[in-house]
């Protein structure tokens, strides 16, 4: 994916339980791949990896981020965002690098695992707003903006 980079553009790759229909959110859980929160605190190096869940979620979300090297930037080309996701354990990968790993043992105490059920993967670029951590675009923000997705793939373990 190359990223949007502006005031107020947020993009995101996540994957959301599929019981939100009955369960809601945050008990059907989130893990969010790759998410970018535009020029708020830098985020322009950043990914931004969380697992949400009962009892860890918004701001007490299981977040960790990754800095991009060398002068990196998420909107100077592709770059690569995934996750191994298995019933036990969530890890977190940009570009083939290891950064975050979540297990149940991760969870603050009496904190359910929402982990091990299906899920369904979304792809989104949200534009902020007043009300939004992000801020609303300025008169500087160009439109259209793009995320550009060359591909997503999801691969099964064998057994």
């Amino acid at each position: 994916m190359q990223l949007p980079h502006a005031k107020g553009v947020w993009p995101a790759f996540w994957m959301l339980g599929e019981n939100f229909g009955s369960a809601g959110w945050p008990a059907c859980g989130e893990i969010d791949i790759m998410e970018n929160f535009g020029t708020y605190r830098g985020n322009g190096v950043l990914n931004n990896a969380t697992a949400h869940g009962p009892g860890y979620s918004g701001g007490k979300g299981l977040t960790q981020t990754y800095t991009m090297p060398a002068g990196q930037t998420v909107s100077d080309g592709y770059h690569t965002y995934g996750v191994e996701w298995s019933p036990e354990s969530v890890e977190w990968y940009v570009d083939g690098i290891r950064y975050h790993k979540v297990t149940p043992a991760s969870l603050p105490s009496g904190s359910k695992w929402v982990f091990d059920a299906p899920f369904f993967v979304l792809l989104n670029l949200a534009i902020g707003g007043p009300r939004t951590f992000i801020g609303t675009p300025d008169a500087e923000v160009e439109f259209p903006q793009q995320m550009l997705v060359d591909w997503v793939r999801v691969y099964q373990r064998g057994r």
